[in-house]
């Protein structure tokens, strides 16, 4: 299982009708995720800026599967007009490289 980061940012003025939207996503948008390996998102707001951390099996895997999922589609044209820049699913990213942690520091698991 695999933790990405990611860092996203909103249109200004946006942000109430982001967390409206976020209050509870579709029911399709939630099984497609959990369908293609997410276990959790999680999503943080600071202004306009959100930070994202995804647990999933293979994030390029559930990007590339995502990417014409009919549920996605319907999704991405709710929450894209939403952002300061579209996502164009590509998948060729791996999120925010990690820096630093604790764990991994002390010999921890998860690490």
């Amino acid at each position: 299982m695999a933790q990405i980061a990611l860092h996203t940012e909103l249109k200004p003025g946006a942000e109430p009708d982001y967390e409206a939207v976020h209050e509870t996503i579709p029911a399709d948008v939630a099984a497609a995720l959990a369908e293609h390996g997410v276990t959790d998102w999680r999503i943080w707001r600071d202004g306009t800026h959100l930070f994202h951390l995804i647990e999933v099996e293979d994030y390029r895997a559930m990007r590339h599967a995502l990417r014409e999922h009919p549920a996605n589609v319907g999704w991405q044209a709710t929450v894209g007009p939403l952002h300061a820049k579209a996502d164009d699913y590509s998948g060729n990213d791996d999120g925010i490289p990690l820096l630093w942690s604790l764990a991994a520091q002390l010999g921890r698991k998860g690490g």
